[in-house]
């Protein structure tokens, strides 16, 4: 058996003022729960998740509030198109509102990434399908942050009400 393997990079780039989180679970139901999830966290959030099924009609699966954010969720999922992989792009809220909750869900198995930044997903692709290997999330590091930086981080923590 000669038995074939591909990497490959797939471009995930969240909408304007949105996040996105990627992450793997192993269930249909996902779908259901994790809008459930969502909208139990942080009530007026805006989202829309896509699951990808790995058996039988191997399907994208969505749900969401926004037709925007579904849509895009639909269309980078199936770019991704690795089994039971889920991304949820999400507008009015931080990933921080939401990912204890996320994790708690049980057919949630790991997070892969939580961010506004452009993200690469490194893909495996084989015969059978296709696996997450990493995510690059962002651009490298420039340098160690000065003390103007420290301060500019500090006032925009709490420019978004997250610090006092």
């Amino acid at each position: 058996m000669d038995l074939q393997l591909e990497l490959k990079i797939i471009q995930i780039n969240p909408p304007s003022h949105a996040n996105a989180i990627l992450g793997q679970s192993h269930f249909i139901k996902t779908v259901e729960d994790l809008h459930e999830t969502i909208v139990s966290s942080v009530p007026g959030a805006k989202f829309g998740l896509a699951f990808c099924e790995a058996s039988g009609p191997c399907l994208v699966r969505s749900s969401g509030n926004d037709d925007e954010l579904r849509r895009s969720a639909e269309e980078q999922a199936l770019r991704v198109g690795a089994g039971h992989i889920f991304l949820i792009l999400l507008k009015d809220a931080y990933p921080i509102n939401i990912l204890p909750r996320i994790k708690e869900v049980p057919e949630v198995c790991s997070i892969y990434a939580a961010s506004a930044n452009p993200l690469q997903v490194i893909i495996a692709e084989t015969d059978q399908g296709r696996a997450i290997i990493g995510v690059v999330d962002g651009f490298a590091s420039k340098g160690v942050e000065a003390e103007k930086d420290v301060h500019d981080r500090k006032q925009f923590l709490r420019k978004i009400g997250y610090k006092l």
